[in-house]
């Protein structure tokens, strides 16, 4: 079987690192936004709590 791969330009590469790069910190960003909203909805009650 005759398989044809894409080979992509170093402009491609690059634009595909900043797109993935960019999706990484935005994915960070929403973590850290759900855990301090967590925080701030529960309080500090939410650390004393017996495990």
């Amino acid at each position: 079987m005759d398989e044809e791969r894409i080979v992509l330009s170093e402009r491609q590469k690059k634009a595909q690192r900043s797109r993935s790069i960019a999706i990484g910190l935005a994915l960070a960003a929403f973590v850290v936004l759900v855990y301090f909203g967590s925080v701030l909805k529960f309080g500090a009650a939410l650390f004393n709590r017996p495990i």
